[in-house]
């Protein structure tokens, strides 16, 4: 005997039909593929741990065994050194680094040259570092000129810009021979002193030596000045 549905029953299927929508056959059957491939999974476990196992093995043992990165020697200081010191091999030690790396204008043989400024422990020789005329900025000569004063020169620090003034021993009177000059270089600490050797003029070689980068004309009366007068300074305006 067949059962009539009664209205309540009829009610309830309309809502199922009504929610599930035009969409839920392919809602079923995307849940049952995401079913079966979990169940796939689950059952291939222990092959996939096992291969990705291996794989890590692998890049381990390729990483281990793979080429050094090519290098190129490189001069750094073995210790830290003051600026006036005169380079010797045991003030060097050689290391290795990658190209690319090095910094620029590296000093091909330093060895006997003299340091502008303070170099420390594993820095590199530069051409920036030594006395000479990388120092002077471009258009500029580095010139050397001794101040007799090395008190009055120990005031002076790397950047400063001096007048320098030539001043007579005869009684002249006094001229900028230098407006305006960098000092590039303090290469000694002053307290060296020769009084054997003489100049032109009968000065002795006492005081300090100071780099400064002057315009080329005016280099020839800049030494002539340091020749034949005292040469004083004072900080530019």
């Amino acid at each position: 005997m067949r059962s009539t549905p009664t209205p309540a029953s009829v009610a309830d299927r309309s809502r199922t039909t009504a929610a599930d929508g035009p969409h839920a056959p392919s809602r079923r059957r995307w849940r049952e593929s995401l079913l079966a491939v979990r169940r796939a999974v689950l059952a291939r476990r222990r092959v996939l741990a096992a291969l990705l196992t291996a794989i890590a093995v692998v890049a381990g043992l390729r990483a281990a065994t793979a080429p050094a990165a090519p290098t190129r020697p490189l001069l750094v200081a073995a210790h830290d050194l003051p600026a006036g010191t005169e380079l010797t091999a045991a003030d060097l030690v050689r290391v290795e680094q990658v190209p690319g790396t090095q910094p620029a204008g590296l000093a091909p043989d330093p060895v006997g040259r003299v340091l502008a400024a303070p170099l420390r422990r594993g820095e590199a020789v530069t051409d920036v570092r030594l006395v000479g005329p990388a120092l002077a900025p471009e258009g500029l000569t580095a010139v050397p000129v001794r101040l007799p004063d090395a008190e009055m020169a120990g005031l002076l620090r790397v950047g400063d810009r001096i007048d320098l003034i030539a001043t007579d021993p005869q009684g002249a009177e006094p001229r900028v021979v230098a407006p305006g000059v960098q000092v590039v270089a303090l290469p000694g600490d002053g307290s060296a002193t020769d009084t054997g050797g003489q100049t032109g003029s009968g000065l002795g070689t006492t005081g300090r030596v100071v780099v400064v980068a002057a315009p080329d004309v005016l280099v020839a009366g800049l030494a002539d000045a340091a020749v034949r007068t005292f040469l004083t300074w004072a900080w530019a305006r």
